[in-house]
């Protein structure tokens, strides 16, 4: 049995260096967000729910963290669509309604984005850590030896980086809708009652994408090819129900800050299913 000491030793610098670079960008996430809430003319109900949804993304790269130590497959698409819309999520904040942005708020902004690139950067191009991130979750096996909780490879066939950066990607659109359906939900306490439908149908669609994304990507893991072309219509429907609400009750401010989040995210989730059919045609070869 290894102890913890050797595992230490065991892992590559590009590891540790990894781990040092996520803890800074997650502090990083924090302190750009509390510095935009200060500086913000407006602390209205939207920007803090913005804001708090901005602020969770810390927790996200701390979990990042984890999966990057223990060497899971799933750091890296994880890694990418969490640097991308934590990129978004913080830039729709800095720029106010009117007027210029803040300089502190920009410097911020900065280098925050130049921390994310530095995480993308390492997770696809360190050779050290493309041979450290080939571990699967641990899994509860019953065989002759008893029942045991141990690594090992998911059952499905293998599937591609770019079919999990997919599937990560898909994931954030439930919430991606969510967050702006609640700041939206601020115009019916303001007397808009006509918008409490939109509102209703908003939040509506956005738990029901979850469920979608969800059936989606579960064929989508286990090689059916059609499950690709079902994401691109839950994509598209996505898109078509989203950008449109945000642009009726939020304005063009909201289409901007909470709409290009989200059209990030499906062009994401397009470009992986993009590049991993591109790689099986060319297998053969």
């Amino acid at each position: 049995m290894r102890t913890a000491a050797e595992t230490e030793v065991r892992r590559p610098s590009a590891v540790r260096a990894l781990t040092a670079l996520l803890a800074l960008t997650a502090a990083a996430t924090v302190a750009v967000e509390l510095l935009n809430w200060w500086y913000a003319p407006e602390q209205g109900f939207g920007l803090a729910a913005r804001t708090g949804w901005a602020m969770l993304r810390s927790l996200g790269f701390l979990l990042l963290i984890g999966h990057v130590r223990r060497g899971r497959t799933v750091a890296r698409p994880f890694g990418l669509i969490l640097a991308v819309t934590t990129v978004f999520a913080v830039g729709r904040l800095i720029v106010p309604r009117q007027g210029v942005p803040p300089l502190p708020g920009l410097v911020g902004f900065a280098v925050l984005s130049a921390l994310c690139a530095a995480v993308v950067w390492l997770l696809y191009r360190s050779p050290a850590l493309a041979g450290h991130l080939v571990r699967h979750r641990p899994r509860l096996v019953i065989d002759r030896s008893g029942i045991s909780w141990r690594e090992t490879p998911p059952r499905r066939p293998q599937v591609s980086g770019w079919l999990l950066t997919s599937r990560v990607a898909a994931f954030t659109y439930s919430p991606l809708m969510l967050v702006p359906a609640l700041v939206a939900a601020a115009a019916i306490l303001d007397g808009r009652l006509i918008a409490a439908p939109a509102v209703l149908l908003w939040f509506g669609a956005g738990i029901a994408t979850s469920y979608a994304v969800l059936l989606c990507t579960a064929f989508l893991m286990r090689g059916k090819r059609w499950a690709r072309s079902l994401l691109v219509v839950v994509t598209l429907v996505v898109l078509a129900v989203d950008l449109p609400l945000c642009w009726w009750l939020l304005g063009v401010d909201g289409l901007v800050r909470d709409g290009g989040p989200l059209v990030a995210a499906a062009a994401l989730t397009f470009y992986g299913l993009w590049r991993a059919t591109r790689a099986e045609r060319a297998a053969p070869a």
